[in-house]
């Protein structure tokens, strides 16, 4: 069974991987980017300050651990440990993997960019949900980021849904944690007015 699941996951991803042309080649290459997104981060960042106050440091490190996690156990947990070469460096079917730039680190299971913007998404959505109702739409942004590496050639679908699912866990866990110790945080609002 696991070796028709790999299968399918590498016919998938020669369908997906097909569907190439210059003007997305160029656009999936700046979607993939972290830097691309710098605007979007800066608005997050807002939005949470707006919502939180000087209390915002909180969430903020919020933020930096749940990336930190879902980095980590994807590239220095699951990688490492499958082993699981890239689609571009995968000798049956590499040859045939449509890439735009340099195919990346020689293991891609499980992704990083879909751990850490699954995670980010989820945190955030179950931050500021009650004030801002369309941050829902972060998760269309995480799938449309996870699909770049897709049309890149340098993940599986299989790599990106298990990548999600770490960082949904993880986005889940660090707010569950944030929940448990912000009662007992001291609030960085009162502190300044006084």
């Amino acid at each position: 069974m696991f070796d028709s699941l790999v299968q399918l996951d590498r016919e998938l991803l020669l369908e997906l991987n097909s569907y190439n042309n210059p003007f997305f080649d160029e656009m999936m290459y700046w979607v993939s980017h972290k830097f691309f997104w710098l605007p979007l981060y800066l608005f997050l960042v807002y939005l949470i300050i707006r919502k939180n106050g000087w209390n915002a440091v909180y969430v903020l490190v919020g933020v930096a651990l749940v990336v930190t996690l879902a980095d980590q156990f994807t590239s220095s947990f699951m990688k490492p440990f499958f082993e699981r070469p890239r689609p571009c460096h995968d000798p049956l079917i590499g040859h045939m993997v449509h890439t735009v730039e340099k195919c990346g680190g020689r293991y891609g299971f499980a992704s990083s960019h879909a751990s850490n913007v699954f995670g980010v998404a989820a945190f955030l959505w179950l931050q500021l949900r009650d004030r801002f109702r369309w941050i829902i739409l972060l998760f269309p942004w995480a799938v449309l980021v996870s699909y770049s590496r897709v049309y890149l050639g340098v993940h599986y679908p299989g790599d990106i849904t298990v990548g999600a699912i770490v960082g949904l866990f993880f986005g889940w866990l660090v707010y569950w944690i944030y929940n448990q110790l912000s009662p007992r945080l001291p609030s960085l609002d009162r502190q300044k007015d006084s």
